[in-house]
């Protein structure tokens, strides 16, 4: 396949786009009904991607080594090497627990808003959390990549690369469509407003029995 790299670019956006989304409602089911999830239910919902990252970045990587499918004569296990690759592993957790935190943290600021006006949407806050990060995520990159390039045995090269125009408006134009298209679909499920809660069950009464 000539352009493989494409497949991988659309299987990241897949992956990236759809984390949001599912690691807030993993979070809520991890606590219970009819109740606020507690900051507990975020953590095991943390602990849960935790383990998913050992078995796809850990177990995976053994096996292949183990197998012989990737040789450790091919590596060359330099200090920046496995310095930077961890900590790039450290940027993506703490992007993951401040994902979770945010949509927590959200839903506590919607529902201190709803005490003062009762018709308040509680998730109203925790729309704009995927529109953010999205929309900036990719301006850091070009940011960063613009002014830090890095060469072999050497991390410590800063310079400015002066893109053309036309990069950094396609760049400005992704940013803002993706916080535009997440936003749009965020502010619509908080125009439903909040679930109404489950009627209680009524009492039966029954007649006593005739002797």
């Amino acid at each position: 396949m000539k352009q493989q790299w494409l497949l991988y670019v659309l299987l990241a956006g897949l992956s990236w786009g759809t984390y949001v989304p599912i690691i807030f409602y993993g979070g809520s089911e991890l606590g219970f009904p009819g109740k606020p999830v507690a900051p507990a239910s975020r953590i095991l919902a943390i602990l849960c991607v935790g383990m998913a990252y050992f078995v796809m970045a850990v177990v995976v990587p053994t096996i292949l080594f183990v197998s012989g499918q990737q040789k450790w004569s091919d590596v060359n296990p330099t200090t920046n090497g496995l310095v930077f690759s961890s900590l790039a592993g450290i940027a993506g957790a703490v992007g993951a627990i401040c994902v979770v935190f945010a949509s927590k943290a959200a839903m506590d600021a919607g529902r201190a808003a709803q005490e003062d006006d009762p018709t308040f949407n509680p998730a109203t806050y925790r729309m704009y959390i995927a529109p953010l990060i999205f929309g900036l995520a990719p301006v850091i990159n070009t940011i960063v990549s613009l002014v830090w390039h890095p060469k072999s045995g050497n991390w410590f090269s800063f310079h400015l690369e002066t893109p053309s125009w036309k990069m950094l408006v396609g760049i400005l134009l992704v940013a803002a469509g993706a916080a535009l298209v997440l936003f749009s679909k965020e502010q619509a499920e908080a125009a439903k407003g909040p679930p109404k809660p489950a009627a209680p069950p009524q009492a039966t009464m029954t007649s006593p029995e005739k002797t």
